[in-house]
């Protein structure tokens, strides 16, 4: 069966997509010599582990599972960093990743020996009090961040620095070169005399590489200049930037309503608050193939989910031709922050997972059902 059979809703990856962003980093490695890495808390889809691992260094993990899962279908370096450790997890993740990234000197005094036994790299999670980005929900650099560590903190404790193999910044998110250059002005101001005595830096994510806009010009150029000026490793960790446009959720029309206020309600059977959340969190209107805005085409419709949420709206958008029961709507950019993030509010069924191959071989990966919902309950 095809795209057009699949059982929706459905999210859809293609690998041609997928392995075009990959070939982008790939070229950034070995241009730069800078590290880059899978952020697993983005796109954890593991059947394409082993394509990705083709092309990149390694992966970036939040904690245990995810540091398992790369350990069991990723062949590459592995990452962990997290706000603060389970003292009863600190010891497998150690065992597990060849970087550990604290997020304050508590947490390196408490878990420093543990870590070191396996003789494992230690970082520290800086915060350069520089925010660049209007997205509060998504800024660790807001006055009252509880991520990373800030100047004067980092002050009081230069006696731990020898503990520690590198530094750590994470303050974008899909941003451009110029907001990184701006950050690492900020960060070199204030912690650029320490950054001489580590082995790496780890730039984190949040970068839009593979955006056709993106200035990878800029990017190599700063990460020459860090690499010359202070003789460090870099890394860098996007998750978008992996799974940027490679996927797709299918959903059908389940009803259309009578016009309100110029607009008709459309019910179908995917959900912004279910299948994907940062709809409704970040927020922003996903792109529909075919559509255009409210008013730009003929018919206008808001897509609303069949879950019992008054908020549940995917967005507005306007066609050429009428919206009927049965219609199939591919919502785009639907691989990152999605299959990640969703849930089974209201019992709804988690969307399937199929990919798409080069020769456009369409396979169904994975489809959910009852026991999914149910297991997670009790």
């Amino acid at each position: 069966g095809g795209i057009n059979e699949i059982p929706t809703p459905a999210y859809v990856v293609f690998q041609r997509k997928l392995e075009h962003n990959l070939k982008i980093l790939s070229t950034l490695q070995s241009e730069t010599g800078a590290k880059v890495l899978l952020a697993q808390k983005c796109f954890s889809m593991f059947r394409f582990y082993p394509l990705i691992e083709k092309y990149l260094s390694g992966t970036a993990s939040s904690g245990l599972f995810e540091a398992m899962l790369a350990d069991e279908y990723f062949d590459g370096e592995n990452h962990v960093y997290s706000p603060a450790y389970r003292p009863d997890e600190i010891d497998r993740i150690a065992q597990l990743c060849d970087h550990v990234v604290f997020n304050s000197f508590n947490q390196l005094k408490k878990f420093y020996s543990t870590v070191k036994k396996y003789n494992r790299q230690i970082g520290m999670r800086i915060n350069p009090e520089h925010s660049t980005q209007a997205h509060a929900i998504y800024d660790p650099c807001s006055p009252t961040s509880r991520l990373g560590v800030r100047l004067k903190e980092f002050a009081q404790n230069i006696d731990q620095l020898d503990r520690l193999d590198g530094l750590h910044i994470h303050t974008l998110c899909e941003q451009n070169a110029d907001a990184l250059d701006e950050t690492v002005a900020a960060f070199e101001n204030k912690f650029g005399t320490w950054l001489g005595r580590m082995r790496w830096l780890n730039l984190g994510g949040g970068h839009h590489i593979t955006r056709a806009d993106y200035d990878i010009e800029r990017l190599k150029g700063i990460i020459a200049r860090l690499k010359r000026n202070y003789d460090v490793e870099i890394y860098l960790e996007p998750g978008e930037a992996v799974a940027l446009n490679a996927g797709v959720l299918v959903t059908t029309v389940l009803e259309v309503q009578p016009s309100v206020d110029g607009i008709s309600n459309v019910i179908v059977d995917a959900s912004a608050a279910c299948h994907m959340p940062d709809v409704i969190e970040m927020p922003y209107r996903p792109p529909i193939k075919n559509s255009a805005r409210i008013g730009e085409k003929a018919f206008n419709y808001r897509l609303g989910s069949s879950t019992c949420l008054a908020g549940d709206v995917i967005g507005e958008y306007s066609f050429d031709a009428p919206l009927k029961e049965g219609d199939r709507l591919v919502l785009e950019d639907m691989a990152i922050y999605t299959m990640v993030k969703n849930n089974t509010f209201n019992g709804m069924n988690l969307p399937s997972i199929a990919t798409v191959d080069d020769e456009n071989n369409f396979e169904l990966v994975r489809s959910f059902g009852y026991n999914d919902f149910k297991a997670r309950l009790s």
